[in-house]
Formats: structure tokens, sequence, C-alpha cells
């Protein structure tokens, strides 16, 4: 799953316009008992989980928007706000908060709310820390584009960049053993592949034998296998995609979940052959000069986070625009004012201080397509069934810590130390769980000294029974999946340092994504919803990078729109078509 936020691959096209987001899962609540810690499952989903024997049954809290509440009971208001917002951003994750600093310090809006129904900012980042560790339950790390440099510059937190050593290497376990995946030259050496696979890779990638693109969208298995070959596909890809998406390859759009990648032989006939005329267009069209205050841009293939864990990004933005953000603030309808000549909808909320209505230009939805279906769904019913069939399916991160003893000798170097960013599984392997980071060797103080921390994600959309499984049962099975890989097998038993279950985890980029998105978004033009915005990580991908990106251009999205709406109204005239939509 979140393994992907080291990523900085595009997973949709270049015609997404639309405010994007993150999942967001209820707060926990932490406990201890002896030296581990322990947490309680929180789900994002609407309705509660069933009581599952071996783990207490789940009560769940409500997601970036509530719903479920009654008609009668919606229509209940203790206070309406008299301004009308140009623009209310519903879900306070890092797409939200990025959205809001955007329209702030970029485009001078100040006439904004961003909203969270929880009591916290930062959506399914999940930074926690106690005895000594710190550690993540959501996202687990990013590229340091500059993107991410950018809006750790804005937010103030520059300077509590932390990066991973670039030369630190990345495994996959395959036949018995945990291999190296190339990073360099060792691409004509390494073992994870054999010379017959490195050839039809080398073939395929020039054009050689990779067949003539197909008119029809290829999965993500389809096109790995026509351009690189079996091996790549299996030893490679097929891990890479349990990594990102926590996916079926065999269901993944190559063109929706990895555009970057599809695009290039859709340009250059050929993997290498894209690649070379993308370097021509740069030449030819430079970008911008870089921000003068972004630190060097880093050097290899490493990735980052900040000093005290991810959540320090979103805290950080929600102290500069604090006057904008609401918490605790859950959405109980949306709708369109049909009573005012202006063109801006009504948004009901639940608050501490009762139920609020507020009005605004423009909607950012930047929360998971089920919580947007079912806010849609009586209004706009078509677009509520296309928002309503994506797929999450689970993912639960169980965090483990073990003496450095423990550790096997072959993954140590001269020094005792485990080197390394992590490793990935192929199902085809008998391994459960789907990759391991290793978060202490990663980034510096995660960990007591003499301790090795690894964060294990489990589960994905060819898993999804780790939903009845206990909190014991699951730890059970990474401890004994790590013992064949990285553990020795008469290790003591690990100490539990966090325990998480997503019952939606992420969105899967399946066969037919892009065009579902495009139904979606013209089912809310066609009702006059022109100026709601959809967003979530299922509108522009899984990586905190995109995220950010993207969040930065939404904004600008918005803002353009807030100015076509503003003219309309002095003008008089007739409704423009919303920025960024067309």
């Amino acid at each position: 799953m979140i393994l992907s936020q080291s990523t900085g691959i595009s997973s949709t096209s270049r015609t997404r316009s639309q405010v994007r987001g993150v999942a967001r899962v209820p707060a926990h609540r932490a406990s201890r008992s002896g030296q581990c810690v322990q947490f309680r499952h929180a789900s994002p989903l609407p309705s509660p989980a069933p009581h599952v024997s071996g783990r207490p049954a789940r009560r769940d809290l409500p997601s970036a928007t509530t719903n479920g509440v009654s008609a009668a009971d919606s229509g209940r208001v203790d206070k309406v706000l008299d301004n009308v917002y140009d623009v209310i951003v519903v879900g306070g994750g890092l797409s939200g908060l990025v959205t809001g600093q955007g329209l702030a310090a970029q485009h001078g809006i100040q006439n904004f709310l961003v909203t969270e129904a929880r009591e916290r900012v930062g959506g399914n980042i999940t930074s926690l820390s106690g005895d000594g560790y710190v550690w993540e339950e959501g996202p687990n790390s990013f590229q340091p584009n500059d993107s991410m440099l950018q809006v750790a510059v804005d937010a103030g937190v520059d300077k509590d960049l932390v990066l991973g050593d670039p030369k630190a290497p990345r495994f996959v376990f395959w036949e018995g053993r945990l291999r190296p995946v190339p990073s360099g030259l060792d691409a004509l050496t390494f073992d994870l592949m054999s010379l017959l696979g490195k050839i039809r890779a080398g073939l395929g990638a020039i054009g050689l034998m990779n067949g003539r693109m197909p008119d029809h969208e290829e999965s993500v298995a389809q096109f790995i296998r026509r351009n690189l070959g079996e091996e790549v596909f299996a030893r490679l890809i097929e891990p890479f995609c349990s990594g990102v998406y926590a996916g079926d390859p065999s269901k993944l759009s190559m063109k929706a979940a990895f555009y970057k990648i599809w695009v290039l032989e859709k340009m250059g006939g050929s993997l290498v052959g894209g690649s070379l005329k993308l370097l021509q267009q740069r030449r030819s069209n430079p970008p911008p000069p870089r921000d003068p205050r972004l630190p060097p841009k880093p050097q290899g293939q490493t990735v980052g986070s900040f000093r005290n864990g991810l959540k320090m990004l979103p805290e950080a933005i929600q102290r500069r625009i604090a006057q904008q953000v609401r918490v605790n603030w859950k959405l109980v309808s949306l709708t369109r004012d049909a009573s005012s000549s202006e063109d801006r909808y009504v948004l009901v909320y639940d608050t501490p201080e009762g139920r609020v209505q507020c009005y605004s230009r423009a909607v950012a939805l930047t929360a998971p397509s089920y919580v947007v279906a079912d806010l849609v769904r009586q209004e706009v019913p078509a677009a509520a069934s296309v928002l309503s069939s994506f797929d999450y399916p689970p993912v639960a991160a169980v965090t483990l810590a073990y003496p450095l003893g423990a550790v096997r000798p072959e993954r140590k170097n001269d020094k005792g130390e485990v080197p390394g960013f992590g490793q990935l599984h192929p199902r085809s392997q008998g391994i459960t769980t789907l990759g391991t980071i290793y978060s202490s060797s990663l980034f510096p103080g995660r960990a007591p000294p003499g301790q090795m921390l690894l964060l294990n994600y489990i589960g994905g959309a060819t898993n999804r029974r780790i939903v009845d499984m206990s909190n014991q049962e699951l730890v059970e099975q990474v401890d004994k999946d790590l013992r064949l890989m990285v553990i020795n097998p008469d290790a003591p038993a690990p100490r539990v340092v966090g325990v998480r279950v997503w019952p939606r985890a992420i969105p899967q980029f399946n066969l037919g994504h892009l065009e579902a998105l495009e139904e979606a978004r013209k089912a809310l033009d066609g009702a006059g919803w022109r100026g709601v915005f959809l967003g979530g990580n299922y509108v522009s991908g899984v990586a905190l990078g995109k995220v950010v990106e993207y969040g930065y251009e939404s904004a600008g999205q918005l803002a353009k729109h807030i100015a076509a709406v503003k003219q309309q109204q002095q003008q008089g005239g007739k409704q423009p078509a919303a920025a960024g939509k067309a």
C-alpha cells in the first residue's frame, strides 16, 4: 500500500483537473500494556464492522464527511453563517491543507474554509511515538521531488527534513533469498533476473520485441509482459504493484496507474524511444527556474520524511492557515442553492457549536470516493453510482521491533548495521506480507539503540481476509514471514509497537478507471454542479509528492473558477464553464 509514497510515478493522465486528497481514517486511542504499545483499530467504513472472534468489535468514527443522516434531521440548522465563502475544502488531509495553503499564499484568497470531521488534520498520515520509537501507520515516506521540497519550505519545516541513504539497497524475495533490485550499473550483474530475462527486457525496451501497442486499454500485467517480458513482470513489477497499490496487476490499468511509463510507448513506439522524445521535449521547453529557496535536489534514489514523522507537515500547514481550518466539523449535506441568483452551494455541518449552515461559490471534495458518493447520491445519483464502484481493499500496517542480534548475519554490514530501504515479496513466493520497510535503518532516531524497527504491510486486493484476523494473528503471520527472510528463526518474540488495520486502504486504479472518473465529472456538470471539484487519491494518485503537486495545481484551478464566477456575476451573463474542467 503505502510503500507507494516512496515513488514518483505519475498515476493519472495529463487531463487531470480536479482537487485531490487522501483517504481518511478515524483517530485512534492508544493504551499501554507492559512494555508493548497496542492500539485499538478504528475503521473509516460508514457502518460498523461485524464482531470478529479474537478482536473487539470496532466502533466506527466519522469519515472526512458524515453521511447516513436522515433527510428530516439534515434539515435542522442551529446557525446560518452570513458569509459566502469563495471555496470550502471538505477534508483536512494533506490534499485539502495544501489546497488551502495554495489559495492563501499563491492566489491571495483568504475567504475559504478547510473542514475536517475528526479532531485532527492529516488524513491517513499517522505518525506516532513512544518508548524511544517513532513510527508510521499510514504513508511511510516520500520521494523528495521539488513539490515536496516546496511544501516543506512553504510550511516552514524544511529544516526538519530527513533523507534516507541514496545507496540503501532495496530487495525482492525470490527463490528463498532477498535479492537486491538494480539501481545503476548493477543492472547488468544483479541476480534477481536471468541473463535471458535481461536480454528479453532490453530488446523489448528498444522496440524489437514489444509488438504493436493495442487500441484497447491494457492491464499492468499485459503491458509489462508485452514490453519487457515475463521475468520483469514476475520479479519486479508484480511485487511493486503489491507495494504501491496493494493491487492485482491483472486488473490495474497501466494508463491509469503508471501513466508516465505508459505514455513513453505512446510517444515513441517503445519505452526507450519515448524516453528520448521526452528528453528532446524538455530540452526544447525547459522548465521554469527553480525556486531559489528550495534545498538542493537530493542525489540518487532516496526517500524523505521529517524529524518527528510525516505528521509534522500537515500540522505545520495547519498553523499557517489556522484561521481557515475547522476540525470536528462533520458534513451532513451538500446541495446547490437553487434559491439564489448566485452560483453557490449549501453545506450543513455538525460542529461542537451545533449544526451550522454555510454557503460557498466552489466546493473541493477531498474525501474517499465512497464518502463523496453518499454525499451526492440524492442530488446526482449518476455520479454517486460511479464513485461508489471504486475498490478500496484492506491493508494492515504492523510495526515490530527486534534486537539487532535477531537479524540474520547476511543482512548486516561489517559494522553490524542493517542497511537498506526495505523489501518486497512477490505473491508467488509463499510470503503473505506484501512488503517491509527498514524504518530504523532508513531514518535516524526511529528506534532505541540496539533495536531494529520494521514496518510491514499485509493484505491488499489478493488477501482481503485480514479484516477477519485478530491483532495477534496479524502479528504472528508477519513474524512468521520475517523469520523466513531477515530474522533468525530462533529469535525472541518481537515487541509489538503498533498495529493498524485500514479496512478501505487505497483505491484501485483498475481498467476503466479514467473513463469512470470522467463519467462522474460529467454527471456533476450535467446536474449544474460545475463548482464542485472531485478529488481524493482515487483521482490523482497515491504518492505524497503527487498529492502535494496537484494540491497546488488545484488551488490554481479553484482560483480561476472563482474569478470566472465573480466576473459572470458582475456582467450578469451566462454561467461560465468551471476553470480546469474542460
